[in-house]
């Protein structure tokens, strides 16, 4: 997301799976308008359940979000096998 490292719990996985799923939808229909509410409802859910690592962690990154501004086609080439969040 470029705003640093959050460790997020396993615990809140599923939910944010839920979010990402609604991405992957809203790509997938090429609807412009729900794939930008759904990034910014996964972005913020994750700002808000992660909590901030230091600036200087080395702690490697288990998955990479896209920055909120980012392109669908740029989100569309990001996605694996199970989305941005790995089940």
């Amino acid at each position: 997301m470029g705003e640093g490292q959050l460790d997020v719990g396993s615990a809140e996985l599923a939910a944010l799976n839920e979010l990402d799923g609604r991405v992957e939808a809203a790509i997938e229909a090429g609807d412009e308008t729900a794939f930008r509410a759904a990034l910014h409802d996964l972005l913020e859910n994750v700002r808000n359940v992660g909590k901030p690592l230091p600036a200087d962690s080395l702690e490697p990154s288990e998955l990479i979000l896209p920055p909120a501004d980012s392109a669908m086609e740029e989100v569309r080439k990001m996605l694996g096998d199970e989305g941005l969040i790995p089940d």
